[in-house]
Order: structure tokens, then C-alpha cells, then sequence
């Protein structure tokens, strides 16, 4: 028998935040009051990313705007999302379980299985290592996390869901029946909204009678392939393999920015660009890999956004190619209507230390890179603030934008004005 672990963090964003402001200095627990990770709030319509149990408990809840969420607790602490904080702890937390074994397979940033079979017989019982593991994480890295233990990967992550935080739950095929036929039909894993609209209008509500609805009737509602696999995880059955995997799975990198005002003319647009492409282009290069789908997101002052890309041959990383590709996306989709938000996404991505040159190439990649590399390094020794672009000199705007954290930490909220 397979010994399979499901390992969540539990509310990550907000706890690694928590932890991470405590290490600071903070001298309040972030999770233990009303507060919450969002957008900025001298931007106007900042989203609720996650929330604490106390802000929980007010009503607040992910995905309403922030506006909505002071209405209701006009105390609420609220901080800005910090990625490369995230990957951070994501890497603490898989630096502990590599200790117990090499067969470790990331599903996000927060998540991932552990396949533990061929460490039992070093490390010993399954359950009483998991309980060891939470108990480390919680101790050396300060923050909590649930974990699964089941025979299987989809029975792992289904026994991790069962109740939080800071829980150990197994679900073995013989608990199948009591512990996950139970609950609403919504909650079984790849059971999305679409799908559970259709289960519920043939009367299929829990996941004890979607495991014993007729497989045909499924397949011809949900299709096939995806009929066939819903009723196999209704019932327990998932043989897929933990697949090692070293890093975070990303799909891309993006950055984008609410401007705290409308901005009218192509030369304000460019100029937020610039600032989006300078923090966009640093992140790639932190993470080595550059992306070949350039995609450009623009939000009007009455919040209705659309989207224009560009697909290239080779992987681009280097700040002037992402700006220069975003501002011809911009002048070829901007209605010339004043414009909120602005973003920048890069997809496709690939490792960037190789590329394909071209006689149509505008620019000097190779330079193009030496720049960037020097002016990685001095922010990197200096901060982010020690160099900037010329075209920022004389503007009140940021020369770097875009969701990242700068480490300015203020007792209400976490801005500075």
C-alpha cells in the first residue's frame, strides 16, 4: 500500500504575511485580528485576496472589494500581496519535508503531496511522521498547515479539506463512506462550478451519490473523459504517481497596477509601463526564465477591461523588450478612454539563458542583458530605490510598479502615504 500525504498551509498568503511582519518587529498578530491581504488601498477598487478568522467572522470575504470590506469593519488591517514573500516560505516549507522524502510534487504555491512509501521504513508510521512534520512546521517556521494522509493523492488532498487549520485528518477507502460521501458534491476535487450546476440539476447533490450515479449518464452530461474521472474520485479511485517536480509550477509572471488616477494620454500610460515593466523584468530574471506570450491587460474608469497579446519565437526577459512589446499592444487596442489599470503578463515561459539569434532582431540581446544584469545587481545590494530610469526623475510616480511588497511596514495597513 501507498503512503501518500496531502500538505496545505493553512490561509498562506495571510500567515506568511503574519509571520513574516512578527520577524520585523510588528507587534501584532495579523491573524489573530481583523485584517486581510489585498490591493493597495490609495488605489479605488482593491480586491480581497484573503482574509483572518476574525475578518471572517465580520463578513468579510475573498474576492469583494476593499471599500466593501472597511464598510463593514472600518479597522480592518489590510496588506499588500508579496510573491517573492510567498515563494520564500513555500521553499521553508519544502525544505523541511524533502527531510522525509525525495518524492515531492508542488501543486501550488501553498500545497503539494508527499509520497512517503519508501521512507516508512526509516522514518516509521506515516501518521505519527505527519503529526512530526506539522508540529516542525509550526515550530521552526511559525506558521500552520493540514495535512492528508491517505493511500492516494486525491484521497490525501480530500482528507487535508476535511477541517482546519493546524489539523491531521486520513482518509483511508474504508473511512470513504463516512468521512467524504457526506459532503456537498462541490467540494470532491475537479468538481468546479460548471460542473456542480450540471450534478445538481440531476439531483446529484453529495459525493455519495455522485459515486453511485450510472457512469453513463455522466459521461454524456459532463463528456467522457471528465464523467469518467469525477465518479472515479467520488469513489476513491486515483492511481496517478506523485510526480517530483523541484519548483512552484508557474504558468506565468504578471504584474499590473490601479492607478490612483485616470490617466488620459498615451505619455501617462507609457510611463506606468515603463514602472510595470521594470518590476516585471526583474522578477523574470530572478527566476531565470523568460516568456514568449506577452499579453497587455487595460481597465477603463468605468472598470470594463480587455486584453491584446503578442506571441514571439523566442523567450524575452530583458525590461526593454517587455516595454517596448507593451506599448505597441497599447497603441494598437487603447480606445482613448481614460484608463485605471494597467498590467503587464508574461506566459510560455522557458528558461531564458539560451535564445535564437535573428538579423530582424531590433536590439542587442546580449547587451540588452549585460544592462539589466548590472542594474539587477546594484538593486539587488542597494534596493530597489538606488537606481531608476532618467524618465522618472521629475514624476511623482514609482519607478518600479506592480504588487510587489517594498518591505514598507506601518502599524494600520501596511502603506506608507
Amino acid at each position: 500500500m501507498r503512503h501518500i500525504m496531502h500538505i496545505d498551509a493553512n490561509n498562506a498568503y495571510l500567515s506568511w504575511t503574519a509571520v513574516n511582519m512578527l520577524e520585523k518587529g510588528y507587534h501584532i498578530d495579523l491573524r489573530k485580528v481583523p485584517s486581510a491581504v489585498a490591493g493597495d488601498p490609495k488605489s479605488r477598487h482593491g480586491i480581497i485576496l484573503t482574509k483572518s478568522i476574525p475578518a471572517k467572522k465580520l463578513g468579510i470575504h475573498t474576492g469583494e472589494s476593499l471599500m466593501e470590506a472597511r464598510q463593514k469593519c472600518p479597522e480592518l488591517i489590510v496588506l499588500p500581496s508579496d510573491y517573492d514573500l510567498y515563494l520564500k516560505c513555500s521553499e521553508a516549507m519544502h525544505d523541511i519535508l524533502s527531510g522525509y522524502s525525495d518524492r515531492i510534487e508542488r501543486y501550488s504555491v501553498d500545497e503539494c503531496w508527499m509520497d512517503y512509501t519508501d521512507s516508512a521504513p526509516l522514518f516509521g508510521d506515516p501518521i505519527e511522521v505527519a503529526y512530526e512534520i506539522k508540529e516542525r512546521i509550526k515550530k521552526e517556521l511559525g506558521f500552520t498547515v493540514n495535512i492528508g494522509v491517505s493511500e492516494n493523492k486525491l484521497l490525501a488532498k480530500m482528507a487535508s479539506e476535511l477541517k482546519k487549520p493546524d489539523m491531521l485528518h486520513t482518509l483511508f477507502p474504508g473511512e470513504i463512506e463516512e468521512k467524504m460521501w457526506p459532503l456537498p458534491v462541490g467540494d470532491l476535487f475537479f468538481v468546479g462550478r460548471a460542473t456542480r450546476v450540471k450534478l445538481l440539476r440531476l439531483n446529484i447533490r453529495t459525493i455519495g451519490e455522485l459515486a453511485k450515479a450510472d457512469r453513463t449518464l455522466l459521461c454524456s452530461t459532463l463528456k467522457p473523459v471528465h464523467g469518467t474521472l469525477v465518479w472515479k474520485f467520488a469513489n476513491g479511485i486515483d492511481d496517478s504517481p506523485v510526480t517530483p517536480n523541484g519548483d512552484v509550477i508557474r504558468k506565468g509572471v504578471g504584474n499590473s497596477t490601479t492607478i490612483p488616477y485616470d490617466v488620459y494620454t498615451e505619455k501617462e500610460a507609457y510611463e506606468v509601463l515603463l514602472a510595470i515593466s521594470e518590476m516585471l523584468g526583474g522578477r523574470l530574471r530572478k527566476l531565470k526564465c523568460g516568456g514568449r506570450t506577452v499579453s497587455l491587460t487595460i481597465r477603463n474608469s468605468d472598470l470594463f477591461w480587455y486584453r491584446h497579446q503578442k506571441k514571439f519565437v523566442n523567450a524575452i526577459s530583458t525590461t526593454t523588450e517587455i516595454y517596448e512589446t507593451a506599448i505597441m499592444l497599447f497603441n494598437e487596442c487603447w480606445r482613448k478612454e481614460p484608463v485605471r489599470q494597467l498590467g503587464i503578463h508574461l506566459s510560455d515561459l522557458s528558461e531564458s539563458s539560451c535564445f535564437q539569434l535573428s538579423i530582424f532582431d531590433r536590439h542587442d540581446v546580449e547587451n540588452l542583458r549585460r544592462i539589466d544584469d548590472a542594474v539587477d545587481n546594484i538593486r539587488k545590494r542597494f534596493g530597489d530605490g538606488a537606481i531608476m530610469r532618467a524618465a522618472f526623475a521629475n514624476t511623482d510616480l514609482s519607478p518600479m510598479l506592480g504588487g510587489i511588497n517594498d518591505g514598507n511596514y506601518l502599524m494600520m495597513g501596511g502603506y506608507s502615504l
